[in-house]
């Protein structure tokens, strides 16, 4: 078979492009997705909310007697409210019924997996979830604000699943 010096060039030019990309291809660096908002692998364990370290003592109110606000908590990768939450923020509305003053901050925190933007998205859900309850239970929402933290500011910084379940949470905290 004998080629014509057009189809030849071309052959020729077509095998040079190939040769020209071929080594391109090889060093490219995989593409990151972490801006991306994809949600982490799901657990199958719900462990308790922590039990084993103590956060400081609360701050006094404005007559002396001590803040009880409680912390609810979360499972993995969800923003619903557990039994143990909604417990945990009646006593916090309570407190809020006897002490009409007091405003507080609904912080919004996760654990460490997950990207920056997920969890930061997830812990205004956490938050927003919480607030929500209060104002259902009664009270007033123009005391209540929220923020998100997302896994910026971990109260436990371990990297196992005791320190994650501490860092999943609705801090409330008085203004």
């Amino acid at each position: 078979m004998r080629l014509t010096p057009r189809i030849a060039s071309a052959t020729l030019l077509g095998l040079a492009i190939v040769l020209a990309v071929a080594p391109g291809c090889a060093s490219r660096k995989k593409v990151s997705t972490q801006g991306q908002l994809e949600p982490p692998p799901t657990e199958t364990t719900t462990p308790p909310p922590p039990s084993e370290t103590t956060p400081p003592p609360p701050p006094s109110s404005e007559t002396g007697e001590k803040l009880s606000l409680e912390d609810a908590f979360f499972d993995f990768d969800d923003f619903s409210l557990r039994q143990d939450a909604k417990a945990a923020l009646e006593r916090d509305g309570k407190y809020l019924e006897s002490n009409s003053g007091t405003k507080v901050v609904i912080e919004g925190h996760c654990d460490e997996r997950g990207s920056v933007e997920y969890n930061l998205a997830l812990g205004e859900k956490r938050a927003r979830a919480a607030k929500d309850y209060l104002v259902s239970y009664g009270v007033p929402g123009n005391r209540l604000t929220t923020i998100s933290y997302g896994k910026e500011r971990p109260f436990d910084s371990g990297h196992d699943e005791s320190a994650w379940s501490k860092n999943r949470r609705a801090h409330v905290v008085p203004k």
